[in-house]
């Protein structure tokens, strides 16, 4: 992404925000963005399964108690949560004011999700750990 650009969408990454130079455009319609993170899961700070890491403005919305459980386990590169909203920049660029379909729509649907990974957290497995990332990989190869 090009650090000069403007941020018309705030926080937000969308549709053709003009920071995606053509590289990072093509890594992205790939998921291939997401390769990075590799790096910091082999070096433990983050998990193959875990919440998906959020912009701090936006975790201090969750419900105080939702936002201590989600924060007390390692972030991840998938979860049930990112699955169900892979599509949400696409979203995102369709609405009238970006932010406020993130806020009132999609976040209240992802923190749905969060609450069931919570719950799912303090059950985890390796089998459901495999179970995440092998639904993950479908999405990615089926796209």
């Amino acid at each position: 992404m090009r650090a000069d650009a403007d941020r018309a969408g705030g926080l937000l990454t969308l549709g053709q925000d003009t920071r995606i130079t053509r590289v990072g455009a093509f890594l992205r319609a790939h998921r291939l963005d997401e390769l990075a993170q590799l790096i910091d899961v082999l070096l433990g700070h983050m998990s193959l399964v875990g919440p998906r890491p959020e912009v701090p403005r936006y975790v201090a919305l969750y419900p105080a108690g939702l936002r201590e459980q989600v924060l007390a386990v390692r972030p991840g590169i998938t979860d049930p949560a990112s699955l169900a909203y892979r599509n949400e920049a696409a979203q995102l660029a369709t609405a009238a004011d970006p932010e406020r379909e993130y806020i009132d729509v999609i976040l209240p649907a992802k923190l749905a999700a969060s609450a069931a990974y919570a719950a799912y957290a303090a059950h985890a497995s390796l089998w459901t750990d495999l179970g995440v990332v092998a639904r993950s990989l479908k999405v990615l190869l089926t796209k």
